[in-house]
């Protein structure tokens, strides 16, 4: 499945939900079934800035194929969290930093999401395209 295949599915779940309550409710209810990470991998170089809670983000792989596990101490970023890795990991560095989270403005989270989790979801979606631009760049060498 492509980026956009899977944006496209994140977009045609949340237009199930006819209000931003049961939408935040699927939220939490994705987040949970994020694996945990073993507390040994939450250190602060993996904590990122930006996020009022703390998510910490493991990057691994290579400019061909990069995999991305995280979690958060909060419910709702967790959710935003789980749809981000469904969107990007697995990925090439070249597909990330090819295509835009269109589903962010698509499912509505522009509009709905506090400005703290907003500029969350923005420094997770950052650290994402950074981590595929220094993959691309060791690729080059």
């Amino acid at each position: 499945m492509s980026i956009e295949q899977a944006q496209r599915e994140i977009v045609d779940e949340f237009s199930l939900f006819d209000d931003w309550m049961d939408r935040y409710q699927y939220l939490i209810d994705l987040g949970r079934k994020l694996p945990e990470l073993p507390e040994e991998e939450k250190t602060d170089d993996r904590l990122l800035d930006g996020c009022q809670s703390q998510v910490w983000l493991i990057t691994e792989g290579d400019a061909g194929h990069l995999e991305f596990r995280a979690n958060s101490d909060a419910a709702i970023v967790s959710g935003l969290i789980a749809l981000i890795l469904r969107v990007y990991s697995g990925r090439s560095a070249r597909e990330i930093l090819d295509s835009e989270p269109v589903f962010v403005r698509e499912i509505g989270l522009s509009q709905h999401l506090s400005p703290t989790r907003a500029n969350g979801l923005n420094a997770m979606l950052g650290e994402i395209r950074r981590q595929a631009e220094l993959a691309q760049a060791t690729n080059n060498r």
